[in-house]
């Protein structure tokens, strides 16, 4: 699969997502506390990133 979310633990022990593409992180997501809050943010992603606009700031 070229494409994936992936839950880690961080150094101070905080669960995060990060969305790789062939291989190449491509974002992260903040600390959470529990495992299911990453996992809804992972679900809130999917649910919600298809209809976010772009905002060009350059």
């Amino acid at each position: 699969m070229a494409h994936k979310f992936e839950i880690y633990k961080d150094k101070r022990g905080e669960y995060r997502v990060r969305f790789k593409y062939n291989s190449e992180i491509m974002f992260s997501t903040e600390g959470y506390t529990s495992k299911a809050s990453a996992e809804n943010a992972i679900e809130s992603i999917k649910k919600n990133g298809p209809k976010a606009p772009v905002e060009d700031n350059s």
